[in-house]
């Protein structure tokens, strides 16, 4: 793992002496990432809120990166929540450009990155345009083996809830069982992640303790790491803290572990 971050990170520097104390044996799977602050950096700059929505693009290269050296099974980013169309329409609009041109600009280092991309979410309810980007992007991708990079656009964990248990509903019906024999196997068979593994570590910038609707399924049993770093300051170095904070934990599933169990 660490002669991938070769010509990368200077020997002796911080990050190494980070990276070096990551156990590679302990990484989590799936990593998501509820992306927050951008408007705040902006603000305290004296530009407006998109400007700190295209730093943070920066953010994503560096998250991209250094999940796919570290060999991260899946990464999932809360880009566009239901709840964010009623931000002002410039901005709704700007975002969605910088989406486009993101898409367009980033596939071949994505590519290069062996990364698969994949859009979860309402997707029908994005402008047509959008869709188009986004379809070609899935297109182009879909023979990679490495990341599984999951991006949520006009995306609800409630909404997605309810749309996986009316599929799953509609199953049970084609196969002429009883709704009585619903399982949680069913309900994740349909959500939008369902060939994921659930997230073991959900990451928070901008120091706010929410989940904000973002995979309230598939984080049950995920560690929760929230940093004040706003996010287009969310680098290489804030990673590899989350990931030191995370191995620090322990993960027992609702159980207990060692002697307790035992006692």
């Amino acid at each position: 793992m660490k002669e991938n971050f070769a010509g990368v990170i200077e020997p002796n520097s911080a990050e190494a002496e980070m990276l070096a104390q990551l156990d590679e044996t302990r990484l989590p799977r799936h990593i998501a990432v509820i992306m927050d602050g951008n408007g705040r950096w902006a603000k305290m700059r004296g530009r407006p809120r998109i400007f700190g929505h295209r730093e943070g693009a920066e953010s994503v290269r560096s998250i991209l990166d250094t999940c796919a050296r570290l060999r991260i099974e899946a990464v999932t980013l809360y880009a566009f929540s239901t709840e964010n169309w009623k931000r002002p329409k410039a901005e709704v609009s700007g975002l969605m450009s910088m989406l486009k041109h993101y898409i367009r600009s980033e596939m071949k280092e994505v590519n290069a990155n062996n990364i698969r991309f994949q859009a979860i979410g309402d997707i029908n309810g994005l402008a047509a345009d959008v869709q188009k980007e986004i379809a070609w992007a899935t297109n182009k991708t879909r023979g990679n083996t490495g990341t599984v990079l999951s991006v949520a656009l006009n995306y609800g964990g409630r909404a997605e809830i309810v749309r996986a248990a009316r599929l799953a509903v509609a199953d049970i019906e084609r196969r002429n069982d009883v709704i009585d024999h619903l399982t949680e196997e069913d309900i994740e068979r349909n959500l939008y992640t369902h060939s994921l593994p659930d997230v073991d570590l959900l990451i928070r910038t901008s120091g706010e303790m929410r989940i904000s609707n973002f995979l309230l399924w598939q984080i049950a049993y995920a560690e929760i790491v929230v940093t004040p770093t706003l996010f287009p300051d969310f680098r290489r170095p804030q990673i590899f803290e989350a990931l030191l904070e995370y191995q620090k934990r322990d993960r027992r599933y609702g159980g207990l572990k060692g002697d307790a169990a035992a006692s």
